[in-house]
């Protein structure tokens, strides 16, 4: 006679999995509230992990947590789409202690995160719309191509610098720096003239800065026809009535941020940006450094520029400036004056109102 076996129900029951996510495999722990079921190796796959799930733990509630990292958030859909409750965490805010960063595998790691994930102690960022994430990547491209013409322009100088060619002193620093049509007509004389590889390798540099220069210029394009879209047509109008902050400093920030109101308070947004300083406190004695690494780095930079042109159009930030400055040098100064001009920035975007200048906060 054929033994009918019951499948057990885990209805009711939470699991807790923490997954070390590699490009060739990710290391897997379960737990559930009293036990640590398994720890293993698999394949990269939403697919296999949720199999084995609904397999071994019929009914139960799963709760998953990986790292933010080079796999973006695919595997957070991908577990969504199955019904399964996964956050992204950033990996700065796992709780580790001396040993575990000197004892650092990806076994330890997988069972720290479902160990903080059953203890509560993790919060997951948040996780933006693929639609949203397709214009960040369009507006990050911009920053990418600006960097590899830095690159090359900086090569064609240090070439040209040591082959003791030196620039004509009718040629101004800033002509060299943004390749005018001056700049360039000389580099083609410089190029005709040598006949020999280093004129070949001159060539090659300035073909590719020309290349780069025309995608720039097909990218920035397609970013300004981004911004007139319904979904940032509104908020990019009050973004540029900000003194300073043009096409790319305003597609930055509205792509980056992307739901405003998701910040409650500006201390939350300043942290996600990075305009915070390090602090150490210990009994009466608290010391203020330099901004954390952490944050938007582009976001912080862009407000920063923008802030030295908001202190020469907005009568208010500028009297603000100049308090600072009696207190501080200039530097430090203009860093308050961007929390200022961020505060700001969030108050016209929630308010859908224009900026106004010569208002006192």
């Amino acid at each position: 006679m054929r033994v009918q076996r019951k499948s057990i129900d885990f209805k009711g029951h939470n699991f807790y999995v923490g997954i070390d996510v590699h490009k060739k495999s990710w290391t897997v722990t379960i737990l559930n509230e009293e036990y640590e079921h398994k720890t293993f190796s698999c394949s990269p796959s939403v697919e296999n992990i949720s199999k084995y799930l609904e397999r071994n733990f019929k009914g139960g509630d799963f709760n998953i947590v990986y790292e933010a990292g080079f796999c973006g958030f695919g595997v957070q859909r991908g577990f969504a789409k199955l019904g399964m409750r996964c956050i992204v965490i950033h990996p700065a805010d796992v709780p580790n202690s001396s040993k575990q960063r000197q004892q650092k595998t990806d076994v330890h790691d997988s069972r720290s995160l479902a160990r903080y994930l059953r203890g509560g102690l993790l919060k997951g960022i948040w996780i933006p719309d693929e639609q949203l994430e397709e214009e960040r990547h369009l507006v990050r491209q911009r920053f990418t191509i600006v960097k590899d013409l830095s690159r090359v322009k900086n090569r064609v100088k240090s070439l040209l610098m040591s082959s003791d060619i030196k620039i004509p002193e009718h040629i101004t620093t800033s002509q060299s720096r943004h390749w005018s049509k001056v700049y360039t007509k000389w580099l083609d004389s410089v190029i005709e003239e040598d006949q020999g590889s280093l004129g070949g390798v001159l060539r090659n540099h300035v073909d590719q800065a020309e290349e780069l220069r025309e995608v720039k210029k097909r990218v920035t394009m397609q970013i300004r026809k981004l911004s007139q879209t319904d979904r940032y047509k509104e908020d990019y109008e009050l973004m540029v009535s900000v003194p300073g902050i043009g096409l790319m400093t305003g597609m930055t920030i509205l792509t980056e941020i992307g739901d405003i109101k998701r910040f409650k308070r500006l201390d939350e947004l300043c942290s996600y940006v990075g305009l915070i300083p390090r602090m150490n406190n210990s009994g009466e004695r608290t010391v203020t450094g330099k901004l954390v690494n952490r944050g938007r780095k582009e976001i912080k930079i862009m407000l920063i520029e923008a802030s030295w042109v908001a202190i020469r159009h907005d009568s208010a930030l500028m009297l603000k400036f100049g308090e600072l400055s009696k207190k501080m040098n200039k530097n430090k100064a203009i860093i308050r004056i961007a929390r200022k001009l961020l505060n700001r920035i969030r108050h016209i975007l929630i308010n859908k109102v224009p900026y106004e200048k010569g208002i006192v906060q």
